[in-house]
C-alpha cells in the first residue's frame, strides 16, 4: 500500500519529477536560415536493406543544412528494420527529388502518377490494382499545401500524405485533404504557457510581433484571452503583412514601434521564413535587446547575427516536449565517418550534452567569452538532439510501419500490391495507437485533440557562429492549475547569474502610503503612484511579508530559518495593528485587549528574535558532542516562542485575576474637562509585563551580540543585534517619558513606542533582505552567498 501511495504521489507532482530531471545543455554551429521544403515517397521491399542503399540516395551534392530530415528518416527506418517483431520480412525505404529539400521544381518529373509514365518502385511490379503511395511532406507548410492540391488532380484516394514541421490549422480541413496527417500537436496550450511563464517573472507589459495570417490571428485572439484573464497588457501588436511590398511600405512603423515601447519582452509568432523574419532580423542586426518569447522553428533564425552571451537574457523558446532519442550520431557516423564529423553534423542541428559537467568548467555562462565556450566543449560527450520536425519524421515512419504490420495481421489482402489499396490502409492508419520505442504514446485517432506539453529553453549566439541552449523548464497543461509550469531555478541562475529576470512592467507597484491612480486612456497596467489622503491609510502594512512569500525559494529567504522569519513578520504586523485598539473611546474589551494584546504579541516577536539568535549560535557549535548537538538536532530552539509566550499569558492571567484593567475617568489633565480614560488596574502587573519583555529583549541582544561575527552564507545576527538595541533603547526612553506625562498623552506615548519599537525590528532584520531581494537580485543566489562566505 506504501508503495502504490509513494507512486500516486510521484505521477502527480510535476515539481517531484522535474527535479530528479537532470537538463541538458545543446550546442551547434551556424546554418543557413532558409526555410526548406521536403518530398519523400516512403515504400517497403521484401527482405533487409543494406545500409548503402540509403548512402547512395544521401550521397548527393546538396548543401549541408538540408541533409538533416534525411539522416532522420534513414535513422528512423534502419530502426524499424531491424526490428523483428515489426514488419518481419520486410524493410522500409525512401526515394525523394535529386533536387533535394530545397524547391519542388522537379516534382513532376519524379511524380509516379504522372501521365507520361508511371513510376515503379524498386523490386516492385504493379499489377491489377491500383498502387498506394505513401508521401512525407514538410517542415514547410506551404509544401505540404502544394503537394496536397496537387495530388487532388491525379486521384487523392491513391494517395496517402504524412506531413513534419508545426501544426497548421488549413492541413486539418478534411473536406479538402482527407487522406493528410499531421504528425505534430496542436499548440493550443502555447498562450497559457507563454502566460504563465510572464506571471512566473512578473511580467506585465509584453509586445507581440505575428504574421498576418490565420494561424497568427487565432494565436493572438487565444493569447489576448488568457493575458486578460491573468491581468497581462499588450504593450504593442505588430502584425506583419505576408506581402512584401506591402511590408516594405511599413517597415518602419514597425521598427519604431518596438524601439519607443517600454516593453522588455516580446512575443514573436509566425513562420520562420516570412517577413516577419525580415523584421526580426532587422530587428537584432540594429542591436534592440528584447527577451525574445518564440518557439522552437525560430531557434535557426535567431543564429543570423553574432552576438555575445552578456548582451542580452538571449531568447526564450518553446519546444515540444519529447524523449531524447539516443544514437543518433553514433548511427550517421557509421554511414560515412569522413563525411559525418561533430562539426559537420553541428551545422545540420543541436548537439547536447551533460550540464552538470560543463558547470564545473564555467560557472555562469553568461560570463563565458567564445574563446572559453570552446575550450569549454573541449572533452564533452555529445550526441546528436532530434529536433521537432525530426521527431515528427521519426513517428510517421512508426506510425507506417504499425499501420501496416496491423494489416497484415488482419490478413488483408496484400499480395503482389504495393501497400494494398489506400483505402484500406488508410482505415488502419488513422486508427493506429501505439508506444514508440522512446515510451512517449501515439494516438492518430485522437492526434489533433491532444494539446503539446513544452520544454523551455534559454538561447544564445556567440561569435563566430556559435550557438548555444539550455533547459531551463517545462509546462505541461495535464496538472492541476498553479502546478504546470516549473522552471529549474538553479540551471537559471547558471545560465544568467541570477534567478531573476529583467522587469518588463508598464508602471512598478505603488509603495507603502501611496496608492495606484489608473491613467487616463491607457492599459490597466500602466498607472500613476499618488499620495493617500489624510484620511486613508495604506493597505501594503504587511508588504514585507509579502514579498518573503513570493521569493520563498531564494537562499537570503531560507538563510537563518526561514519558519522563524515568517513567524517574526506575521507577530510584528500584529505589534502593529494592535496601536489601533488604543484609537476611539474606550469600553471594557478595549481596555482589556490593549495591554494584554501588547503583553503577548510583543512576546511572541522578542522570544521568536532570540529563538533566531539561538539558532545561529547553536549552528556553530553543533558539531561539538553531547546536549549541544541534541539541542540542535530536536529543534529546541523553536520550543523558546512557545515556552517564553506561555509565561507572559500566564502574567497576563493573573493580572486579569488579581486587578485587570477597567474604564476610568480622569478630571485633572485637563482644567473643565472629564476624559473616559483606560485604568490599567494593576500598575505592578503592567511593569512586570514590560519588564518581562526587557527580559527577553536583553536576551536576544547578548546572544545576537555573542554570533555577529560568525561567518554564515547571510548571518543576521548583526542585524538581530541592532534590532533589540533598538528595541530596548524605545523602552528604556519609554519609562521616563511615560511617568512625566497625563491623561491622552500619555497613550500617544505608548503608542509611539509599540510602533516605533515595531518598525524598528521590522527594518533592522528585513528591509537589508527586502532591498537584495528587489534591486539587487543577482546577490540574491548560492554562488554569491558562496563567495561572501568565502571572503
Amino acid at each position: 500500500m506504501f508503495i502504490l501511495i509513494f507512486l500516486f504521489l510521484l505521477l502527480n507532482s510535476p515539481l517531484l519529477v522535474s527535479s530528479i530531471i537532470h537538463p541538458k545543455c545543446f550546442w551547434r554551429m551556424k546554418q543557413n536560415n532558409d526555410k526548406i521544403g521536403c518530398i519523400f515517397f516512403l515504400f517497403s521491399e521484401q527482405g533487409p536493406v543494406e545500409k548503402d542503399y540509403f548512402n547512395n540516395i544521401l550521397n548527393r551534392n546538396i548543401p549541408t543544412e538540408n541533409n538533416k530530415f534525411p539522416l532522420a528518416l534513414t535513422f528512423s527506418m534502419d530502426e524499424v528494420n531491424r526490428n523483428p517483431d515489426l514488419l518481419p520480412n520486410m524493410s522500409l525505404i525512401f526515394q525523394w527529388p535529386r533536387s533535394g529539400c530545397r524547391t519542388v521544381s522537379s516534382l513532376y518529373s519524379f511524380m509516379p502518377l504522372s501521365e507520361k509514365k508511371q513510376y515503379k518502385s524498386p523490386n516492385y511490379e504493379c499489377k491489377e490494382k491500383i498502387m498506394c503511395i505513401m508521401i512525407l511532406t514538410g517542415p514547410s507548410w506551404e509544401t505540404s499545401v502544394m503537394i496536397g492540391t496537387l495530388l487532388e488532380h491525379y486521384g487523392s484516394r491513391q494517395i496517402l500524405q504524412l506531413t513534419f514541421g508545426p501544426f497548421q490549422t488549413i492541413l486539418s480541413d478534411h473536406d479538402r485533404f482527407p487522406y493528410l496527417y499531421q504528425m505534430a500537436p496542436k499548440d493550443t496550450a502555447l498562450p497559457l504557457a507563454m502566460v504563465s511563464l510572464m506571471l512566473h517573472f512578473n511580467w506585465n507589459w509584453i509586445g507581440l510581433a505575428i504574421s498576418d495570417s490565420d494561424q497568427g490571428t487565432q494565436f493572438l485572439s487565444h493569447l489576448r484571452t488568457e493575458m486578460e484573464k491573468h491581468k497581462v497588457c499588450f504593450a504593442f501588436v505588430s502584425i506583419i503583412p505576408v506581402n512584401t511590398h506591402l511590408y516594405m511600405s511599413r517597415a518602419e512603423v514597425y521598427y519604431n514601434q518596438i524601439i519607443t515601447s517600454s516593453a522588455n519582452v516580446v512575443i514573436i509568432f509566425g513562420d520562420a521564413d516570412s517577413t516577419l523574419a525580415v523584421s526580426f532580423r532587422k530587428w537584432e542586426s540594429l542591436g534592440i535587446q528584447r527577451i525574445w518569447l518564440t518557439t522552437s522553428q525560430w531557434d535557426v533564425t535567431t543564429s543570423k547575427r553574432d552576438s555575445t552571451v552578456g548582451s542580452s537574457h538571449g531568447t526564450l523558446s518553446f519546444a515540444h516536449h519529447h524523449s531524447e532519442i539516443s544514437g543518433f550520431k553514433a548511427f550517421v557516423q557509421t554511414l560515412n565517418p569522413l563525411k559525418y564529423t561533430v562539426e559537420y553534423l553541428a551545422r545540420l542541428g543541436w548537439m547536447n550534452f551533460n550540464c552538470e559537467v560543463s558547470a564545473s568548467k564555467c560557472k555562469t555562462l553568461k560570463n563565458c567569452s567564445s574563446n572559453a565556450s570552446s575550450q569549454w566543449l573541449m572533452g564533452q560527450t555529445f550526441d546528436m538532439a532530434f529536433s521537432e520536425d525530426s521527431y515528427d519524421i521519426y513517428n510517421a515512419v512508426y506510425t507506417v510501419a504499425h499501420a501496416v504490420h496491423e494489416m497484415l495481421l488482419q490478413h488483408v489482402d496484400y499480395g503482389n500490391v504495393h501497400h494494398g489499396n489506400c483505402l484500406k490502409l488508410h482505415s488502419f492508419l488513422r486508427k493506429t495507437h501505439f508506444t514508440n520505442p522512446v515510451g512517449e504514446k501515439v494516438n492518430m485517432n485522437q492526434r489533433e485533440n491532444l494539446q503539446a506539453e513544452y520544454d523551455i529553453f534559454q538561447i544564445w549566439n556567440f561569435p563566430n557562429g556559435f550557438g548555444f541552449k539550455v533547459k531551463i523548464g517545462e509546462f505541461s497543461p495535464y496538472f492541476p492549475k498553479g502546478h504546470q509550469l516549473h522552471l529549474y531555478d538553479d540551471v537559471i541562475e547558471w545560465s544568467i547569474g541570477s534567478r531573476q529576470m529583467p522587469p518588463s512592467v508598464c508602471s512598478a507597484d505603488c509603495g507603502p502610503g501611496l496608492k495606484k491612480f489608473l491613467r487616463e486612456g491607457s492599459a490597466a497596467c500602466c498607472f500613476d503612484c499618488i499620495l493617500c489622503p489624510e484620511n486613508e491609510v495604506s493597505n501594503e502594512t504587511i508588504l514585507v511579508l509579502g514579498v518573503f512569500v513570493k521569493h520563498h525559494d531564494t537562499p537570503i529567504v531560507k538563510a537563518n530559518n526561514q519558519n522563524l522569519s515568517y513567524i517574526l513578520l506575521i507577530s510584528l504586523t500584529f505589534c502593529f495593528l494592535c496601536s489601533l485598539l488604543f484609537i476611539g473611546q474606550p469600553n471594557s474589551a478595549t481596555c482589556i485587549l490593549q495591554q494584554i494584546t501588547f503583553g503577548v504579541v510583543f512576546t511572541v516577536a522578542v522570544s521568536t528574535v532570540l529563538a533566531k539568535t539561538v539558532t545561529v549560535l547553536l549552528a556553530f557549535i553543533v558539531t561539538a558532542p553531547g546536549r549541544m548537538r541534541f539541542f540542535m538536532v530536536s529543534r529546541t530552539p523553536n520550543y523558546i516562542i512557545v515556552i517564553c509566550t506561555l509565561i507572559q499569558v500566564i502574567l497576563c492571567a493573573i493580572w486579569l485575576l488579581v486587578s485587570p484593567p477597567f474604564i476610568d475617568t480622569d478630571a485633572h489633565s485637563e482644567r473643565g474637562q472629564i476624559i473616559i480614560v483606560c485604568n490599567k488596574g494593576s500598575v505592578t502587573a503592567f511593569y512586570c509585563v514590560l519588564g518581562y519583555h526587557g527580559f527577553l529583549a536583553l536576551g536576544s541582544f547578548i546572544v545576537a551580540f555573542l554570533a555577529r561575527n560568525l561567518p554564515d552564507k547571510f548571518n543576521e545576527a548583526k542585524f538581530l543585534t541592532f534590532s533589540m538595541l533598538l528595541f530596548c533603547s524605545v523602552w528604556v526612553t519609554f519609562l521616563p517619558v511615560y511617568h512625566s506625562t497625563k491623561g491622552k498623552v500619555m497613550v500617544v506615548v505608548e503608542v509611539f513606542s509599540i510602533l516605533s519599537s515595531s518598525a524598528g525590528l521590522l527594518g533592522c532584520i528585513f528591509i537589508p533582505k527586502c532591498y537584495i531581494i528587489l534591486f539587487q537580485p543577482e546577490r540574491n543566489s548560492l554562488s554569491k552567498l558562496r563567495e561572501k562566505t568565502s571572503s
